[in-house]
């Protein structure tokens, strides 16, 4: 018998042991209320930046609106500074492609849709503004596109205009990430 409550009792106590276990913690311990989201104060010191991972793709027009190609890799130095966009020239669906790198001042950045013969407005347009690559201000319009609606991503860009033909751009030099290539 008293083997029976011996066992009794150190069953009851393996068992209760998590629930003794689980005491509220001392009100001094408590994590503090957050009364101003850091991750909001964070997001606004960044507010007109764009995610280079959504950069990669981006489509390349000319000043006629003619589409050159298309950003396939952007190559920093040592200090994450952007040395040279890779853009590829030509192709389809990647192949034939013609890599060539260009430094990004070569690039200006345009937040509103490329204006083509399929979505070329009837009505009012207004003016685009490119955005200089190094600083993000905006520079002298280039040409018209439709106005940007409000609830567009401020984290990219819509494309990027650089001076030139395709045929201009694929007599460049081209950009292999090494001999091998």
């Amino acid at each position: 018998m008293k083997t029976l409550v011996t066992a009794a009792l150190l069953s009851v106590a393996v068992i209760s042991a998590p629930a003794y276990a689980q005491t509220a913690q001392p009100a001094d311990r408590a994590a503090p209320a957050a009364t101003t989201s850091p991750a909001a104060s964070n997001k606004m010191m960044l507010k007109g930046n764009w995610r280079a991972s959504k950069l990669m793709g981006l489509d390349v027009y000319n000043e006629a609106n003619e589409k050159l190609g298309d950003v396939n890799e952007i190559i920093l130095d040592k200090n994450g500074k952007v040395s040279a966009v890779v853009i590829g020239v030509g192709g389809f669906l990647g192949m034939g492609e013609h890599d060539i790198a260009v430094s990004m001042d070569k690039l200006k950045f345009m937040e509103e849709p490329a204006r083509t013969a399929s979505t070329a407005p009837a009505t009012t347009t207004a003016p685009a503004t490119p955005r200089d690559s190094t600083t993000g201000t905006a520079t002298a319009p280039a040409n018209t596109a439709p106005a940007r609606t409000a609830g567009a991503n401020d984290w990219v860009p819509d494309h990027a205009v650089m001076s030139g033909t395709k045929e201009q751009l694929k007599a460049m030099p081209q950009f292999k990430y090494s001999d091998y290539n």
